[in-house]
């Protein structure tokens, strides 16, 4: 993972304190992790990572979005996954990336030594469990990811992309940690179009959709206000709990 070297935040401080890897840690655990950990930062459009490199550093995203992709057989790109702040990139275990890692806009990442982490892996529980947590939530948005290209239309794509983005914003205990009301598309349209498998006209379409529907209103392009959330859940399609998604 090429990247400038930044100066390294305290953990006390951390935006993604609550939900990141290290999430379940006293303070004698942060301490030890903070010694080995070390912080990078990549441009928009800047590759992080390509598919088949060697794993030698995982990572929790701490500010900025990236998107994971694939490069099919007849040479399209498809994105399969984001990464928000908080998501972990790199695979205790494995020696190399699968997918290829791009920053879409600036990216921060908290760095670690794959092979000094794995043996932390071995001495801190509270973080073994977090990453069979994170690694478990991620089974449930690949299904969910199923069930949204397969049979949700359109509008209930782009309405469960916003509430991803939304529930983003919170606690793990559901305590409001930003403005739900209030949300920032980390990406534009046309990459929100290649994710949802839809084209960018359909998404516009949508977009325009929802706010004559008084169900979102929109400021510039990246600013979606959100007047209820619950409004907002009732078009995902969902069951009522707002599922996982992705």
């Amino acid at each position: 993972m090429n990247g400038e070297l930044i100066a390294t935040q305290n953990c006390s401080s951390c935006p993604i304190r609550h939900r990141a890897v290290c999430a379940r840690c006293d303070e004698d655990e942060l301490g030890r992790l903070n010694e080995i950990k070390f912080y990078k930062s990549y441009v928009a459009g800047q590759t992080i990572a390509m598919r088949g490199d060697a794993l030698d550093v995982v990572a929790s995203v701490v500010e900025g979005t990236a998107t994971l992709e694939r490069v099919i057989e007849d040479g399209r790109t498809q994105m399969v996954g984001l990464l928000l702040p908080s998501d972990f990139i790199g695979r205790p275990g494995r020696e190399t990336l699968q997918y290829d890692v791009t920053a879409v806009s600036d990216v921060t990442l908290c760095c670690f030594q794959r092979k000094p982490f794995e043996a932390l892996l071995m001495e801190i529980p509270a973080v073994q469990q977090r990453l069979l947590e994170m690694a478990l939530d991620e089974l449930d948005a690949a299904r969910d990811w199923m069930l949204l290209l397969g049979r949700k239309t359109a509008r209930e794509k782009i309405a469960s992309l916003l509430m991803l983005i939304a529930k983003r914003t919170m606690n793990q205990d559901g305590k409001v940690m930003g403005d739900v009301s209030r949300i920032e598309l980390p990406i534009s349209r046309e990459t929100m179009a290649n994710f949802l498998g839809l084209t960018i006209e359909t998404v516009s379409r949508q977009f325009t959709g929802l706010r004559k529907d008084g169900v979102i209103d929109l400021d510039g392009n990246r600013i979606v206000r959100i007047p209820d959330l619950e409004g907002l859940l009732f078009e995902t399609g969902d069951d009522g709990d707002g599922g996982t998604l992705f």
